[in-house]
């Protein structure tokens, strides 16, 4: 493999206007950190997970040329972990995701989900699906205190009117 130097982005709840950092783990989610990268600025509606535990998200179109393989996975994301996830349209369809018949992500064939973990004891399982393995692409490196305190409040307030976007540091 190419010796490249650190790559870093920011990402950033918007309207809440908090932002952090975090480091692409090139080493061990090399394919996965070259789609994204050479994809961003990427970003929209965020959503707080209601499986997961402490994760917000935001769900894509197709970025990448190629759909990247489930390199460095998890099913227990800890704090500070960036997770990449491909889903179909039936397996986000169900009533109980909650999902708004006008949700961007509507009527795509394949979703992208980018999400941040920003607290302990997360399991990546699902009631419809089983267990929902990710890959772990980045590890927020400066300010996940202060992204943490905006996750809480998007989970009491609300998350309408509130994007999750990512982009080069």
């Amino acid at each position: 493999m190419v010796d490249r130097a650190d790559r870093f982005i920011e990402v950033s709840l918007d309207k809440r206007g908090v932002s952090c950092t975090a480091k692409l783990l090139d080493d061990r989610a090399p394919i996965t950190c070259d789609a994204v990268w050479n994809a961003l600025p990427l970003g929209g509606d965020v959503y707080h997970a209601k499986y997961a535990r402490n994760e917000i998200y935001t769900l894509l179109p197709p970025f990448a040329p190629e759909e990247p393989p489930l390199e460095n996975p998890t099913i227990t994301p800890i704090p500070g972990d960036l997770c990449y996830f491909t889903f179909t349209d039936t397996q986000l369809g169900t009533k109980s995701y909650g999902y708004e018949t006008e949700a961007k992500h509507q009527g795509r064939r394949q979703v992208i989900d980018l999400a941040l973990f920003y607290e302990r004891n997360n399991l990546l399982i699902n009631g419809d699906a089983g267990w929902v393995p990710g890959i772990v692409w980045g590890t927020i490196v400066d300010g996940l205190d202060r992204m943490a305190d905006a996750c809480q409040d998007l989970w009491r307030a609300g998350a309408l009117g509130e994007t999750l976007n990512f982009r080069r540091a």
